[in-house]
């Protein structure tokens, strides 16, 4: 009935648009006059014959802010990256999608809550971390500066030595007296996160971890939470630290190509080894 040709046409539908209806296919098809000018009727069993002779099925649809990939925000990424590997060397709806690939769409971006722990990682795994059981500000952050400061000098007796802090945009970490402490601290160099990019921190894989860690300690039923919090980080091993980011420098490739990126842990869930990005 369908032709290859015709075939690749459906699933380009799907793959241009996760979240297209069965109906909405059907529509597309009847009015082509073009590439199906020999189909006048199709049923939506066929359709659903043709997707799955194509691998694609129903799945999850995870929705992805409108901004994240615009040409402001890639560009962004773009220098990130680029920064980056300098310092590096110096020191309830569903949608459909190709098996092995999230279903997406994309939705207005929304601002989430903050979590109620600052931690600071490096390759060598938790460097610095405080519980707080209220939400963290300008005040709380310098004090963790300051601690952070006292630890690697005392770790590292280089002269000369530059330290990178690498955080997201909230407000409190662009506040005066923070961009007072960096100027005060030349040792020290900040550097903000792109927009909509949390792939690109590791810190963000450390949080994930660090949540289930949490819950192990069975706050409130064996021990105080913020004390949970606090011994939840002492379990997190040097070697998980390493391969978060080993992940994050998978995307750097991508981020310096200008792409797209759909999802926080990339739209490729098995990615082709080919396109796998592990320098080291």
């Amino acid at each position: 009935m369908f032709t290859r040709a015709q075939e690749a046409v459906i699933v380009n539908m799907v793959l241009t648009n996760n979240c297209i209806r069965l109906r909405e296919i059907q529509a597309n098809i009847i009015n082509d006059d073009l590439i199906f000018n020999n189909i006048q009727r199709v049923s939506l069993s066929t359709l659903g014959r043709i997707l799955k002779k194509n691998q694609i099925y129903m799945k999850q649809l995870y929705r992805v802010p409108f901004d994240r990939n615009s040409e402001r925000v890639k560009h962004l990424r773009n220098e990130y990256v680029e920064v980056c590997i300098v310092h590096f060397i110096m020191v309830g709806r569903r949608g459909r999608n190709v098996i092995g690939h999230r279903a997406i769409t994309n939705v207005p971006g929304q601002r989430g809550g903050n979590f109620t722990l600052c931690a600071a990682i490096t390759q060598n795994g938790v460097l610095h971390h405080h519980a707080n059981l209220g939400p963290y500000n300008a005040n709380l952050i310098l004090a963790f500066l300051d601690r952070l400061h006292e630890i690697v000098t005392a770790l590292n007796q280089v002269d000369q030595m530059r330290y990178i802090v690498v955080w997201d945009n909230v407000s409190f970490h662009r506040a005066a007296l923070v961009h007072n402490w960096f100027h005060e601290h030349p040792e020290f160099e900040v550097l903000y996160l792109p927009p909509y990019s949390p792939f690109l921190n590791p810190i963000e894989e450390f949080f994930s971890a660090w949540r289930w860690k949490v819950y192990d300690l069975r706050p409130y039923d064996r021990l105080p939470l913020i004390q949970a919090m606090e011994q939840a980080c002492d379990h997190i091993e040097a070697a998980s630290v390493q391969g978060w980011i080993r992940d994050t420098r998978r995307f750097f490739q991508r981020c310096l190509a200008n792409e797209d990126i759909a999802c926080d842990v990339d739209e490729i869930l098995w990615p082709d080894p080919a396109r796998r990005r592990d320098d080291e």
